[in-house]
């Protein structure tokens, strides 16, 4: 009896973890999987709602698929909050859903303590341009489609130092689809691409740098990061899931600092992401195409570094630039 996890059509599947399961339909058609959800990460119900939304989104863009339905995943503590708090978490959610196209089939709900949220996505993708997390080239360049700073920032406002700038920067971002950046993937050709969220973008690149064979140098200094993290960041304002991403990638000696590079802006190179950016490695002859195609469709594409050869055991080196 053929196992489930190899069948022949069972194109993404657990032998590694990428950011969506794959499974092939027809010689034209994959079906596109993956679920995510967790506690609120900001105070606003409607926003909490948008943000599960379109975090649960990236998994499906990152591997260039075309999200097409949703289901809701509900836990709430019916004594203790009020029902319009639900509500609005799920209209926030909808509102996103609607502007992607993605059509809401229906969910389950249970009662909790603590509030959680998130969604169930599914969608479709060619089975010859499936786009994986291994891939990325030596010689590719390494563009990033949003700023980082999200989990410095919304540990902030939980301690009430945020400013409203910040905040707002942090809101937008964490709300913005990444729906450009997986059409203008598709129209040019990549080789690989993840999204940036809770391992932080030097855990996620220590992935595709492994999922390649490669090593990926990232340029410290050309990282975008939103108004306020680095001040934050200077601050020791942190969330503890990015001391632990730093501390894994060092135990392990998957990253290597070359230069200086102060302490607070390797946490910050590791901070836990909440719908984050892509993380794109595309061939140096496409950069340009990329990063056109980004801009035409409303978004923005940061040049961030290099994939080298494989010469030891680290996944990821920062540099830090100039």
């Amino acid at each position: 009896m053929q196992s489930p996890r190899s069948g022949s059509d069972v194109l993404v599947g657990l032998d590694f973890p990428d950011d969506a399961g794959v499974y092939r339909l027809d010689a034209e058609r994959a079906l596109v999987q993956s679920v995510d959800f967790f506690t609120p990460v900001v105070d606003d119900p409607a926003d909490f709602g948008a943000v599960a939304a379109t975090n649960a989104l990236s998994d499906l863009y990152a591997m260039g698929a075309k999200p097409l339905t949703a289901l809701n995943l509900v836990a709430f503590p019916e004594e203790l909050l009020p029902l319009w708090v639900l509500e609005d978490i799920l209209r926030g959610s909808a509102e996103v859903l609607d502007r992607a196209g993605v059509v809401l089939l229906g969910g389950h709900s249970i009662d909790d303590a603590e509030p959680k949220f998130g969604l169930a996505v599914t969608g479709l993708v060619h089975p010859d341009r499936i786009i994986r997390t291994g891939g990325a080239r030596p010689g590719d360049s390494l563009v990033l489609t949003k700023p980082i700073g999200v989990g410095v920032i919304t540990t902030a406002a939980k301690r009430g130092i945020a400013s409203p700038q910040s905040l707002e920067a942090a809101l937008l971002a964490m709300k913005e689809l990444n729906d450009v950046a997986a059409r203008a993937m598709e129209s040019v050709g990549v080789n690989a691409a993840t999204d940036v969220t809770g391992f932080g973008l030097l855990g996620h690149a220590a992935e595709m740098a492994d999922a390649s064979d490669c090593t990926l140098e990232i340029d410290a200094s050309r990282v975008p990061i939103l108004e306020g993290a680095e001040a934050l960041a200077s601050r020791d304002v942190f969330p503890g899931g990015s001391r632990s991403n730093l501390d894994y990638l060092v135990g392990r000696s998957a990253v290597e600092f070359a230069g200086e590079i102060p302490d607070h802006r390797r946490l910050l190179l590791a901070d836990a992401v909440t719908s984050g950016g892509l993380l794109i490695s595309v061939s140096g002859d496409r950069e340009n195409g990329l990063l056109d195609a980004l801009v035409r469709g409303g978004s923005r594409g940061y040049v961030i570094g290099r994939a080298g050869f494989r010469c030891d055991h680290r996944a990821v080196r920062v540099l830090a630039g100039r």
